[in-house]
Parts: structure tokens; C-alpha cells; sequence
């Protein structure tokens, strides 16, 4: 029997980052950088005003108070985007735009809100610093400045420094696309009535949000019967969008395994039992002509959740080039006493939170791997190295913390 992290090393050893490719920004949101940017032109590429207001000399309006107030004249407007060239003389002042370019002469912005706004002469109660609402070229991004390195994750903000800086296109590392599905004759679909005997399908519902919390584009393809040719098939026919492949079910030692006898007869898929709780029964290999790398996951929903957060996860962070590859571990003192198996490591589901300044944790719900609702009212495991039986209430012990990101 495997240990959790021999599986793990074994299924990373044979993972590494998709090949870049260049897309439109846009379809680059959420994806990684797989080069660095570097600003052709400066960011802001001119000079200009932070504010409506006043463009002038600041030596002109040095003792504008409310008292004395400096009137000058105004010699016309420069709104943004113009192209119009003025230049600011001594004892004159030109009307300015939000974004408009700075006149020649001029050293600063006096805001609307000093003056009384006028259009042929303005007053001036307030006498503003040299440079005071000037945005400088260049004092963002100056050109040839390297603004992104490879490796950065392309979020709202990044996409729109790309934009500022003029990429319409950029090279990115791909989110892994990611086919799911389940086996079994008992499964039904969500929104059917099972019959007698029958239940539900969850596992793919699940993974699939799983898969997009982990950074990757999920494919939910639902149930499929155990029928080795249906199997086959249906592998075959989702290779084609498929950097990832995860089953549920059909991974023991029964009759009907569907999953694990079809693909044993490839050669190329491995099936082990890892010494972990929930989740023994584990497969990982390849499949088609490509190669794709596939999961093959137990059927039970906790044992399959477990398995996901364990080895797919990660397999899908190292996909998409980017780290932490795991899960965050925290320690945290043990509120209930746990007993487990002795050989296995244990993910025992808990709810974690902080009381007086520290982490405290409790499990939730049993151990059997079926125990869908206490899945969900679970924020952690508690993980339970393999030689310890009994962790007494009031240890210290660690935790993988189950943040979950909104998408």
C-alpha cells in the first residue's frame, strides 16, 4: 500500500505546466502569464490634470488666500483628449479637464473648488505647490519597464494594466479543461426521482465546483453506465477538450468496476490502494493518443471529495503553472478526541475557527466516507498522521484549511 505523499509525488512526477499560448485579453483573465510584460510607452504617456480646474504658474498664485484672492484671466479651454497647444504666460491661466494635457508654462492644477469657476477671468482663493494635481509621464510605468513577470495570475487589475499599457494579446498558460464524470447503473441524474435501490448522482456536481476552485475549466459529462464499450466510448469522444480526465466509482475490487477493468486493459492507468481515510482505492495514468493524464477516483462522495483535495487539486495547480500548489495548514487545538485507524492518515472533516486569539478545531459528523452533510458543514480536515489511533481533545494538531473562492 502507497503512502498519501508516495501517490502524490508519483502523480506530480508525470505533471508539469500546459504550453503557453497567445490570446485576446479578455480570454486571458484567469489564466497565468507565460511571459513577461514589458511596457513599450509610459504609462501616463503625457502629462496631465488629476482635476477640473486651473492650469497656471504656480509663482503667479503663491499669496491666493480667501482674503486675497488672485484673479486672472483665462485664455481658453483644454479638455481631454484635445490636441490644441496652448502655453501658459505669466499672469494668465487656461481652463482644464480631468485627463487633458498639461499647457507649456504651467506647473500646476488649481481645483474648480478654490476658484468661482469663472470662463473670461477666475478668482483664486488658495495657493497650490508646484507640481500639486499634475499626473507626470511616466510616473506609473515608465517605457521598457517590465510591469508583469511570467508566473503572474491574470485577475480584474492585471487585465487592466495590460489594457492601459496598449496588449491586446498576451501570452498566457491555459486553465486546465477538466472532463468529469461518474459510474454506476444506480446513479440519476439531479431533478429525477430515484427509483428503488437508485440514488442521486453528486460526485461530478461536486468535483466540478471543485475543479473550478482549483483554477481549472470543468466539463461536467454526468453519469455513465457500468458497460465497458459505453466507457470506452465516452473516454474516446471527450479527449478531444480534455487536458484532465477524473471518474468516480468503479475503482475496487467488485464485479462490476467498470472503470478499473476497462482501463487496466490499457497499461497505461495504475490502480493502488493509498493508505488514507477516506479514499483507499486510487488510479492515476494516461489515455489517448495525447496522453491526457486521468483520475480515477472512489465512488463514495466523501472518499471522492477527499481524493480530489488531496491529488487532483494540486495536479491541477501544477497544471496551470502557478503555486501554492496545496491547500494552507494551520495547527490548531483539538475541541473533541479523535480515534482512527491505526496505517492510514486520516482527513477527518472539521469546522475550524478562531476563539481567543487562536485556531480552534472540532470535527464534524462521523467518519464514514457516504456522510455527504457533514461534508458541507465542514470548513477543514483535521489530518491525522498514520501511526497515531487517538488524538486526545486538547492537542495540538493540523489542519487543511477548505477556503472556498468565489468565481
Amino acid at each position: 500500500m502507497r503512502t498519501v505523499d508516495e501517490h502524490l509525488a508519483a502523480v506530480l512526477g508525470q505533471l508539469g505546466p500546459l504550453q503557453g499560448l497567445e490570446v485576446n485579453l479578455l480570454d486571458a483573465h484567469g489564466c497565468v502569464l507565460a511571459e513577461d510584460v514589458i511596457a513599450h510607452r509610459a504609462l501616463p504617456g503625457f502629462d496631465n490634470s488629476s482635476m477640473d480646474g486651473y492650469a497656471v504658474r504656480s509663482a503667479d498664485v503663491a499669496g491666493a488666500t480667501p482674503e486675497h484672492p488672485v484673479v486672472l484671466p483665462v485664455i481658453g479651454d483644454i479638455a481631454a483628449g484635445s490636441s490644441g497647444i496652448y502655453a501658459v504666460n505669466t499672469g494668465l491661466s487656461v481652463r482644464i479637464m480631468t485627463g487633458a494635457p498639461i499647457p507649456a508654462g504651467a506647473d500646476c492644477v488649481i481645483p474648480v473648488e478654490w476658484t468661482d469657476a469663472g470662463v473670461a477671468r477666475v478668482r483664486i482663493d488658495r495657493a497650490p505647490e508646484v507640481g500639486q494635481n499634475v499626473r507626470r509621464e511616466g510616473e506609473d510605468v515608465t517605457a521598457g519597464e517590465t510591469v508583469l513577470t511570467a508566473g503572474t495570475s491574470l485577475g480584474a487589475p492585471q487585465v487592466g494594466l495590460l489594457a492601459a499599457i496598449g496588449r491586446a494579446r498576451v501570452r498566457v498558460r491555459p486553465r486546465p479543461r477538466v472532463v468529469i464524470f461518474s459510474t454506476g447503473n444506480e446513479l440519476v441524474d439531479v431533478g429525477v426521482e430515484p427509483g428503488p435501490a437508485q440514488l442521486n448522482e453528486s460526485n461530478s456536481y461536486a468535483l466540478t465546483a471543485a475543479t473550478r476552485e482549483a483554477g481549472g475549466i470543468a466539463y461536467r459529462v454526468g453519469i455513465v453506465a457500468d458497460d465497458p464499450t459505453k466507457l470506452m466510448a465516452l473516454i474516446e469522444d471527450q479527449l478531444v477538450r480534455a487536458d484532465l480526465v477524473v471518474t468516480t466509482g468503479g475503482v475496487s475490487a467488485g464485479a462490476y468496476d467498470t472503470v478499473k477493468e476497462v482501463l487496466s486493459r490499457l497499461g497505461t492507468v495504475e490502480f493502488t490502494k493509498v493508505a488514507m481515510q477516506p479514499g483507499m482505492p486510487q488510479g492515476f495514468g494516461v489515455v489517448g493518443p495525447d496522453a491526457t493524464p486521468i483520475f480515477t477516483l472512489p465512488g463514495n462522495p466523501v472518499s471522492a471529495y477527499v481524493s480530489f483535495e488531496v491529488f487532483v487539486r494540486p495536479a491541477i495547480r501544477r497544471m496551470l503553472g502557478v503555486q501554492p500548489l496545496y491547500r494552507p495548514l494551520v495547527r490548531a487545538t483539538l475541541g473533541e478526541a479523535i480515534t482512527k485507524t491505526e496505517g492510514k492518515r486520516a482527513y477527518v472533516r472539521a469546522r475550524i475557527e478562531v476563539r481567543d486569539g487562536v485556531y480552534v478545531v472540532d470535527p464534524v459528523g462521523g467518519m464514514g466516507s457516504h456522510l455527504v452533510a457533514d461534508l458541507a458543514l465542514a470548513n477543514a480536515f483535521v489530518v491525522v498522521p498514520e501511526h497515531v489511533t487517538v488524538v486526545p481533545a486538547g492537542s495540538t494538531v493540523s489542519v487543511m484549511m477548505l477556503e472556498r473562492r468565489q468565481s
